[in-house]
């Protein structure tokens, strides 16, 4: 049947009712979603792999995926993937994007950083709303200045083990390029958190770890203090999934993928 296509979806959902990405059996899944409906469009596709897999509850907006098919049948159903997927997919996943890319392309493993983006309130009457599906309230008044201090010391190169759920044989090593905190007009705190990649429960943690500051529990320094532990940290609060959203993946501009996949797969070990 000749060498498949590769295509990139750029997907966006409300993880409400989901069980995270990844397809669960008994469980509704983004993954097992997508899988359904991009079935019922071309009857066979392989290789569904994601940029990064969200937890349960966790929203997206700028997640990304790629998917193998027949050729034939891309150059035939490709045109109109988009409105064909809006009429079967359920309203809270969405395919913004269908393009067909490189086969060298990798979504997980062709990444050079994930970004997500945490929403927090402290205002006295909780989350808006039309926002308290994605927006966490939070009961103390939090300090923005403090929450900076703390996330400045989190940036780079370190064993984040202090605040993942360790995989066996997995490197719990991450590049963190930016940590920030803002307030929006609508008053919302919103942190922007991003690495080369990130492992389960990371960011709700690093979050967590930041808020106690922000509302003077802890000083300053303490969640940088924790990249010194072997072991995760039983103290550090694992915030709630509903305020995290994925909002964008970066790949290489020039479309170098197969020498950023093959960089990727390589255990990441700590630096001297």
């Amino acid at each position: 049947m000749g060498v498949p296509a590769r295509i990139r979806l750029d997907v966006a959902y409300d993880g409400t009712n989901f069980s995270g990405w990844a397809v669960q059996p008994g469980r509704r899944t983004v993954a097992g979603e997508l899988t359904v409906a991009l079935e019922k469009v071309f009857q066979t596709v392989t290789g569904l792999t994601v940029a990064g897999r969200t937890d349960a509850g966790v929203h997206a907006t700028g997640q990304v995926c790629h998917f193998d098919v027949p050729a034939q049948l891309w150059a035939e159903r490709g045109v109109a993937l988009g409105r064909r997927l809006a009429g079967l997919l359920p309203q809270d996943v969405r395919v913004m994007r269908a393009v067909e890319v490189p086969r060298e392309f990798d979504a997980r493993f062709s990444a050079l950083w994930r970004r997500y983006e945490y929403r927090v309130t402290d205002a006295e009457y909780g989350a808006n709303p039309l926002r308290r599906l994605d927006t966490l309230a939070w009961q103390r008044k939090l300090d923005l200045g403090a929450l900076n201090v703390a996330a400045a010391g989190l940036t780079g190169e370190h064993d984040f083990v202090a605040f993942c759920r360790r995989k066996e044989f997995a490197t719990t090593i991450r590049e963190v390029t930016e940590i920030s905190w803002r307030r929006d007009p609508q008053d919302i705190l919103i942190a922007t958190v991003q690495a080369d990649a990130f492992c389960q429960q990371m960011v709700r943690s690093l979050v967590g770890a930041m808020l106690a500051v922000g509302e003077g529990r802890r000083e300053a320094g303490w969640p940088a203090s924790l990249l010194k532990r072997a072991e995760r940290a039983t103290d550090v609060p694992v915030v709630a999934a509903h305020g995290l959203t994925l909002v964008a993946v970066g790949y290489p501009e020039q479309g170098d993928y197969a020498a950023r996949a093959e960089g990727t797969r390589k255990l990441r070990t700590r630096r001297d």
